[in-house]
């Protein structure tokens, strides 16, 4: 068997500390530190047992005198706080400039046209957390068959709908639409457009979240996936992975259906079967359930259950294999808004010698080219510095 690397990115669990935070809105914010202080304290036995204590205070998982893994912080240098930014960088794209945010909503143009392609009209279109937009509007959805639009402080283009109003084949090609539309044509207009299907009653609504789908950016160059892929590595993407690359670069692909319990699974799953290559999963409960839903309990709640996964994962590692456990930007569920946080994120790192502590390491793309050099693939001058070397 050959070399393998596998990364868990816990999507949102920021570490703080972002010397750019003040820029962004977000100074104090601190994903890990807050939310332990928010529930009286978090037992991270395993993840503490790693090193997560050592880079990050967190109430009841103190640093230790050994931790079992290479540990440390990475700093963003993407002009964003963003899901594509976060997974992009760590795969050697740095984005210098800032994608399109609509705080104040959608061109009247751009609504128009959409309605016009999917014979449909719009209601919302403005920043709205999914959850309350639905319960707000989902009534006058019912009636009238209009879709709901929203976007966030991320660059992103959301659209709604009650699948017994609207089939989820027509959500869908109604999405593919509005992708052509925005960043299909030339430009890029926004980051993603998002199908977000939802069912139930009023006052009862539920998303379902595992017919979500998310219509990327094509990454503009290669990316050290890319690389992998063209030396004979399979690249496993585990959940939305596939999504955020627009599948380039990717061999297979594990939906990891219905939550993060699942897509462990799956990564499990992806360690018997992968013979060489990259892993590359994203939970996103920790984002998507918990974080843009202000549920520091809830979050907790999901790192207690990532944490007794731990010595699972490690249990499954074969001895030429690399383990990274890390997160793409915060999402503090005790900060004001609805929204990422800028933040340093852990880096946990399990094999290639003695632990040592990493530092503040300066890009996440450090983290592509050390397993670029892991599994023995030449970086072709991508950024990024190897941690391990």
């Amino acid at each position: 068997m050959g070399r393998r690397a596998v990364i868990v990115v816990l999507d949102g669990i920021g570490a703080g500390g972002a010397p750019d935070a003040a820029k962004f809105g977000d100074e104090g914010s601190n994903t890990l530190s807050n939310t332990a202080r928010a529930v009286g304290g978090l037992k991270l036995r395993h993840l503490g047992a790693l090193g997560l204590g050592n880079v990050v205070e967190i109430e009841d998982t103190p640093p230790v005198a050994s931790p079992q893994a290479f540990h440390g912080l990475m700093q963003e240098r993407s002009a964003a706080k963003a899901t594509l930014a976060g997974h992009w960088e760590m795969m050697g794209i740095v984005l210098e400039d800032p994608l399109p945010t609509y705080p104040n909503g959608f061109p009247a143009e751009m609504i128009s046209r959409f309605e016009e392609e999917t014979g449909r009209k719009v209601i919302g279109n403005r920043p709205a957390s999914g959850t309350r937009i639905i319960e707000e509007l989902g009534p006058e959805h019912e009636a009238t068959g209009a879709w709901i639009v929203y976007t966030s402080a991320d660059s992103v283009f959301q659209v709604a709908a009650h699948t017994e109003v609207i089939p989820l084949e027509e959500l869908y090609e109604a999405c593919e639409k509005a992708h052509r539309m925005l960043i299909g044509e030339g430009r890029i207009l926004v980051e993603r457009v998002i199908a977000r299907p939802y069912h139930g009653a009023r006052g009862a609504y539920e998303r379902e979240n595992e017919n979500r789908h998310d219509y990327g950016i094509t990454p503009p160059r290669e990316t050290y996936m890319d690389l992998i892929e063209a030396a004979g590595h399979e690249v496993v993407a585990v959940g939305k992975i596939r999504d955020i690359f627009d599948g380039k670069g990717i061999t297979k692909h594990l939906p990891g259906k219905p939550d993060d319990a699942a897509k462990v699974d799956a990564v499990l799953q992806a360690l018997r079967d992968v013979e060489s290559g990259l892993i590359f999963a994203n939970l996103v409960d920790f984002d998507a359930k918990y974080g843009h839903r202000r549920n520091p309990k809830g979050m907790a709640g999901n790192l207690a259950r990532f944490d007794e996964r731990v010595p699972e994962l490690l249990k499954a590692l074969a001895e030429d294999d690399l383990l990274a456990i890390t997160a793409d930007h915060g999402n503090d569920p005790t900060y004001p808004g609805t929204d990422h946080t800028r933040e340093r994120v852990p880096l946990l790192a399990v094999r290639g010698g003695e632990p040592r502590n990493l530092g503040v390491r300066n890009g996440f793309a450090d983290l592509g080219a050390t397993v670029a050099a892991w599994l023995g693939v030449e970086t072709n001058g991508l950024p990024g510095e190897d941690f391990l070397s």
